[in-house]
């Protein structure tokens, strides 16, 4: 543009001055312009991809809050738009699951000794851990599946795993309904029945909900970083199953187990909130509990040797109900808080590979 205000040619500057605001002539050098970066400060201008701080950058994400929650309806909506029976996979993929492991646990292995109500025990088990077994795997790949997205856009990169595991949580409140009709319909032989203990469950999903999101945002990192861990997730997810009570109870494993090892068991993330979901729904689970009567050695001894589910409640519990929900508290904050803090680092490198 000449001095003249006349677009010369298109996309060129020919022989003209860049006026900045207030009238300084950046084309006549840094004499007449001064510092560039002083008059960027001047004018409150700062780099398009500079990291906010902490505190403005969990800011910007609450204020996207109904940008997370519409996308992962979506997200929801079209995920099984292709398939014939459509959302009902959501319930039919946990409920195959829960099948699977029921032949071989319940039947094949007798993991359900112990137990009263196993269908309830094992499908509730199953649910759960799906809630966060899936926000894991599908965190860990979050941010190179949506790759395209984050180059076109600037937003916090947060809003795309926190979406993905509200995707999950929708997921898993359809899936409750077929939860509750299981437990409601199996458990009518051992007094499972609609209590005020069942609002326990808000509580322990919200808390299973954040600690979830602290995790998708520790994978999403990791993930963004190397495909190759985004690859052996799944198979750690699958190991964590094992070491869960998913499909058999803690507290009836063998006698002769390390007491630590059994507290290790009891007290990881995913047994908590299992458990915590169990003990709200399932009015057996509450019953035989141990410690839930008091101590007696004989009815204990003779629940180590047969397995009877009504004297497990005689024996000494290696962790207790308090135990339970502060460690659910503890899981849920620390891994937010931490999740929050290492995704927040490597803001500025997302999208970039």
């Amino acid at each position: 543009m000449d001095k003249r205000g006349r677009l010369t040619a298109p996309g060129g500057l020919l022989n003209g001055a860049v006026l900045a605001p207030g009238g300084g002539d950046l084309a006549q050098g840094p004499e007449s312009s001064g510092d560039l970066a002083e008059l960027a400060a001047q004018y409150g201008l700062r780099p398009s991809s500079e990291r906010p701080s902490l505190i403005s950058y969990m800011r910007l994400v609450w204020q996207r809050r109904h940008f997370i929650v519409a996308y992962a309806t979506a997200r929801n909506v079209s995920m099984y738009t292709e398939a014939r029976l459509g959302q009902l996979w959501q319930v039919l993929t946990p409920l195959l699951n829960s099948a699977v492991y029921y032949l071989v646990f319940g039947i094949l292995f007798q993991a359900n000794r112990g137990i009263s109500n196993y269908i309830a025990y094992l499908v509730t088990g199953v649910f759960i851990f799906s809630f966060t077994e899936r926000s894991i795997v599908v965190g860990s790949t979050v941010m190179r599946a949506n790759i395209t997205l984050i180059r076109a856009l600037h937003f916090p990169r947060a809003c795309l795993p926190l979406a993905y595991v509200m995707v999950e949580l929708e997921q898993l409140l359809l899936s409750m309904l077929v939860l509750f009709a299981i437990v409601l319909g199996t458990g009518h032989h051992y007094g499972n029945s609609l209590t005020w203990y069942w609002l326990l469950l808000v509580p322990t999903l919200v808390l299973q909900a954040t600690f979830n999101m602290g995790a998708a945002l520790i994978m999403a990192r990791l993930g963004a970083g190397a495909q190759d861990f985004s690859q052996l997730i799944p198979f750690l997810t699958r190991i964590w199953r094992y070491f869960c009570g998913v499909m058999y109870s803690i507290a009836s494993l063998p006698a002769s187990l390390p007491l630590w090892a059994k507290n290790v068991l009891q007290l990881n993330p995913a047994a908590v909130y299992i458990t915590l979901t169990r003990r709200a729904i399932m009015t057996t689970e509450r019953d035989n509990a141990p410690g839930a009567q008091p101590y007696n050695a004989l009815k204990c001894a003779l629940f180590n040797a047969k397995k009877i589910p009504e004297l497990q409640a005689y024996c000494h519990p290696t962790v207790t109900t308090s135990q339970l929900w502060l460690a659910a508290v503890g899981w849920a904050i620390v891994t937010l808080l931490v999740g929050v803090v290492f995704f927040w680092q490597a803001e500025t490198r997302y999208g970039r590979g």
